[in-house]
C-alpha cells in the first residue's frame, strides 16, 4: 500500500472525482476503514468589493508550502483516529469553478473521518504557508485569512 498519508501540492488541474476513486479503492483501505469523509474546495467567481473574481493566483515556496501542510496532516493523525489521509491542493492560476483542494480522511468511525477532514480544512485556510492573490478586471490584491478563517481554527 503506498503511504497513507498522500499529501501533494500540483500546479496541474485537479480532478477530485480521480483522486476520490484512487482513495477508495479497496487495495488502498485500511483493514479498519469504515468511513471517509471528503471535501472539494472550489475557486469562487463572484463579486467582492463590487470587483468580479478572474482567477486565484496560489504562491508557494514548495518545501515550506509542503512542510506546512504535512504538519496540519501529522497534528490531524494524533488528535483523531484517522487511518488515512490524502491532502491535493492547487497552486498556481486557478480559474473561477476549478477545484482548488481536496482533503479526504479515512478512518474507522464517521465522526473521526468527518472531524479530522473539518479540522485539515480549518487548519489549510490559516496556517498552510500560501502566497494568494485575487485578479479582477481592475487589478490585482493580495489576500489574507479572514476572521472567520480564525475563528473556525480557534474551535480546535
Amino acid at each position: 500500500m503506498a503511504d497513507p498519508f498522500d499529501v501533494r501540492l500540483s500546479c496541474e488541474p485537479l480532478d477530485p472525482i480521480a483522486e476520490m476513486a484512487r482513495f477508495s479503492l479497496p487495495s488502498s483501505q485500511g483493514a479498519e476503514d469504515g468511513a471517509i469523509a471528503s471535501f472539494v474546495g472550489i475557486c469562487r467567481g463572484g463579486a467582492h468589493d463590487g470587483e468580479r473574481l478572474v482567477a486565484l493566483v496560489l504562491e508557494i515556496y514548495r518545501g515550506m508550502t509542503l512542510r506546512s501542510m504535512e504538519e496540519i496532516v501529522a497534528t490531524a493523525r494524533e488528535r483523531f483516529a484517522i487511518g488515512r489521509a490524502c491532502v491535493v491542493h492547487r497552486h498556481g492560476r486557478i480559474l473561477p469553478g476549478e477545484p482548488i483542494v481536496l482533503v479526504a480522511v479515512a478512518a474507522a468511525h464517521r465522526r473521526a473521518a468527518i472531524s479530522a477532514m473539518d479540522y485539515i480544512m480549518d487548519r489549510l485556510k490559516s496556517d498552510a504557508v500560501f502566497w494568494k492573490r485575487e485578479e479582477t478586471a481592475l487589478g490585482s490584491r493580495w489576500i489574507e485569512p479572514t476572521d472567520t478563517d480564525y475563528s473556525d481554527k480557534a474551535r480546535w
